[in-house]
């Protein structure tokens, strides 16, 4: 199984478009996103591509292949108009046997209590920072980063994983790291 792993569209058509099309031309089976789908939020500037109805026309046929937690900045209105649960705060996945716990970040980080066993994976976004870092008895933090609002420097990034390994791609095709599990 290859998956697509964004976080923080905040209603930005056009990074989402960019992540899309990689979604179709690696032939990617499911698309898992970190929340923060349609909105901007109080801290953050208007994405320059900044259309949610836009981002909701071109996500709603995908819904049967999208997996996504919903971050700070989703509502429970947002549901209205998504055909997919962006309801749920976090989701526990298999991937080629390993557990990951899949949120957004803002209520579960490296920073709160470890409710992962050794060797599980903690995958959120929230902090619009790409990380790929170990911590706690033997977990793995791995963060995407933001397909519209990089933040400390980083480019607009999105991860694949695939055969035990994510790896992440600034907007350019550029390899910014990879984890192999």
């Amino acid at each position: 199984m290859k998956h697509l792993i964004i976080s923080d569209i905040h209603g930005d058509i056009t990074g989402l478009e960019t992540a899309l099309e990689v979604f179709r031309r690696e032939g990617c089976d499911k698309l898992l996103i970190l929340g923060d789908v349609l909105y901007h939020g109080p801290r953050n500037d208007l994405p320059e591509g900044y259309a949610p109805k836009k981002v909701i026309a071109a996500l709603n046929p995908l819904s049967d292949r999208i997996i996504a937690v919903r971050g700070n900045c989703d509502a429970e209105v947002d549901q209205m108009v998504l055909s997919f649960d962006v309801t749920t705060e976090s989701r526990w996945l298999d991937l080629d046997g390993i557990r990951v716990l899949m949120t957004h970040g803002h209520k579960q980080s490296t920073d709160t209590e470890n409710l992962l066993k050794k060797g599980e994976i903690l995958l959120h976004g929230h902090t619009h920072v790409l990380k790929n870092q170990n911590f706690g008895d033997g977990n793995v933090y791995i963060n995407p980063g933001s397909v519209s609002l990089p933040k400390e420097g980083n480019p607009k990034s999105y991860i694949i994983y695939c055969d035990r390994a994510f790896t992440a791609y600034d907007f350019d095709g550029r390899v910014l790291f990879k984890r192999v599990l």
